[in-house]
């Protein structure tokens, strides 16, 4: 869900080599979630084997990982601890809204309403434990280094970007922003031909990259007030003031100064505000990691996703081939540090 300031901000449009060699941290649960939401069947049903278990979440991270490491991007998937405590309450409310929708869903199915049905399918998507730790094992068989946040993952690859040990964040969130990043990327995982829900038409989406530094000085203000723009409107773990959204809450703040002086002169009741703005001026992260990527271990690859999973041997095969790519590009690295 994340913060809606995106009406705010200028995004470039770039293509996937743009960022040929650089390593770019990406928020793996965000990701995850959408393969799980756009890997399905035309009825909203998700990819899984031969024992019923998802596998839409490894066959987006397997391939969608390939493609853009033959781009010659170094990626690091970076997963989540634990949430803060005020995210309770949006957690909650997400494991409400999927539970509707999986009603919805199965519904829609027994009227043969397809188009709702997958529509609905997307809304009821969840991701469970056993799923997260396939995909750290299938990131490991590919030999791509991930970070375990110690608490929210947006803040540590903000983290790592601002530390320089990345280029960039990339989720399609915007609380990146927020948490620090100087540099977010959006739609990295999902370039390509998308259709729009309820419509025959398709889009062709591009990556986005919004530089922090840029936008702050557009709009006129400093971090920690795009940081009180987001209470304002409502962020993940806070309810916004109803009736504000982006363009008011810029203007209250940037006429007022501070969310303080904002909530004094309009009265406006946000509770625990000020925990929310130290979430994202200070948030819990970590330095305890090493970014290293090692070459992809074909054989567990194909064990793990061929033999275990049901996934098609050639198309695996040829995603492997993409993945070497990576060892190329380190070693490429190794002999130029010689120069």
């Amino acid at each position: 869900m994340g913060v809606a300031i995106g009406d705010l901000l200028v995004a470039h449009t770039r293509e996937i080599k743009d960022f040929e060699g650089k390593a770019i941290a990406i928020d793996m649960y965000n990701t995850l979630y959408q393969f799980l939401a756009i890997i399905r069947q035309p009825d909203g049903t998700p990819l899984m084997d031969s024992r019923g278990r998802i596998t839409s979440h490894l066959s987006g991270l397997l391939y969608r990982t390939a493609n853009i490491i033959n781009e010659g991007i170094k990626p690091v998937y970076v997963v989540d601890g634990k949430p803060p405590e005020l995210k309770r309450r949006t957690i909650e409310e997400r494991a409400e809204i999927r539970t509707v929708a999986l009603e919805e869903w199965e519904k829609a199915l027994k009227e043969g309403d397809f188009e709702k049905a997958r529509m609905k399918a997307q809304q009821a998507t969840f991701l469970t434990k056993e799923m997260v730790d396939d995909a750290i094992k299938l990131i490991e068989y590919m030999g791509i280094p991930w970070v375990q946040a110690p608490s929210e993952g947006e803040a540590q690859a903000a983290y790592m970007a601002k530390r320089g040990d990345v280029y960039a964040a990339a989720s399609q969130d915007y609380d990146s922003l927020l948490f620090g990043t100087p540099i977010l990327i959006r739609n990295l995982t999902i370039t390509g031909k998308r259709k729009l829900p309820r419509k025959k038409v398709y889009v062709n989406v591009k990556p986005e990259e919004i530089f922090l530094e840029e936008n702050l000085k557009n709009l006129g203000i400093t971090r920690e007030q795009l940081v009180d723009i987001g209470i304002l409107i409502g962020t993940d773990y806070n309810e916004g003031v109803r009736g504000v959204g982006p363009k008011t809450a810029l203007n209250l703040i940037k006429k007022y100064g501070t969310l303080e002086e904002v909530l004094r002169v309009k009265n406006y009741d946000i509770p625990n505000w000020q925990e929310v703005r130290e979430i994202f001026l200070n948030p819990n992260v970590t330095d305890n990691y090493k970014l290293v990527w090692r070459g992809v271990d074909e054989e567990k690859v194909i064990r793990f996703l061929c033999d275990e999973r049901d996934f098609s041997e050639d198309r695996v095969k040829g995603a492997l081939e993409k993945l070497k790519k990576l060892e190329k590009i380190m070693k490429q690295k190794s002999l130029d540090s010689w120069f």
